[in-house]
């Protein structure tokens, strides 16, 4: 990777940018994953590059419906593989979810690469490689393994994946998701939908998970009964308002 000065003021964001450009060139991220960064990157500024409050609200209610789990199973893809994946792995062993490779662009390499990777990350077991269920789509994200994504009650899907995310729903699932537009498909039909960068939800949901583990029962349950989706995807949206007003006021002055 190209060496980045941490003084520069867009130090993460091009860090970022180098190691999903640094997955392609290991045949662990697809050339369209590019695009998928450039896009949530854009979002990101509109929200202050920052976890907002809506953000943390989902966040929470997505770690206490993993430990409560019992099949929790977080999909992988390259993006994932690329910009997080020691933090993906500390997220599975908190919250004690299976890892599961998920790709639209599926080769058996891609998946071997990806599944190496995290085991260079401290994954165990990284499922995967043999699919042996299907769900109800028309491409390569219909396979999956029975006892990961097709048994879970449970999935993360970080990034965007509306399809999946419908027919995952559609099936009973409670379906988390980590997405920086909050207008997307994905958003609008998760169950808990996240609308924040991949590392820093990652980050906060580790040590959410490290918290709310203390915590009984009943109050897990409460984070999750009562949370309402729609109301954090409108306060996202809102805050997105927010954010642009205050940029406005200060180009006025």
């Amino acid at each position: 990777m190209t060496e980045i000065p941490k003084d520069h003021p867009r130090y993460e964001s091009l860090i970022a940018r180098e190691k999903v450009t640094a997955g392609v060139k290991m045949g662990i991220t697809s050339i369209q994953g590019l695009i998928s960064q450039g896009r949530g990157e854009s979002f990101d500024y509109l929200i202050g590059e920052r976890s907002t409050k809506s953000a943390l609200y989902a966040e929470r209610a997505a770690v206490a419906a993993l430990l409560l789990a019992k099949n929790p199973v977080i999909s992988v893809n390259g993006n994932v593989a690329a910009l997080a994946p020691e933090k993906v792995v500390a997220l599975a062993d908190v919250t004690g979810a299976k890892l599961e490779v998920n790709l639209f662009h599926r080769t058996e390499t891609r998946v071997h690469l990806i599944i190496e990777q995290l085991r260079a990350n401290g994954a165990s077991e990284v499922l995967g490689k043999n699919p042996d269920a299907s769900l109800e789509l028309s491409h390569a994200r219909r396979l999956v393994e029975s006892r990961g994504i097709y048994s879970a009650d449970v999935v993360l899907v970080p990034l965007e994946d509306g399809d999946r995310c419908e027919k995952l729903v559609e099936m009973g699932k409670t379906v988390i998701t980590i997405d920086l537009n909050p207008l997307s498909r994905t958003s609008r039909m998760a169950t808990i939908s996240i609308v924040d960068n991949l590392t820093r939800a990652l980050e906060n949901m580790i040590k959410l998970g490290v918290e709310l583990k203390k915590e009984r029962k009943e109050e897990l349950v409460k984070l999750i009964t009562t949370y309402d989706n729609k109301r954090a995807l409108s306060e996202a949206i809102s805050e997105i308002q927010e954010y642009l007003k205050t940029m406005t006021v200060e180009l006025e002055y």
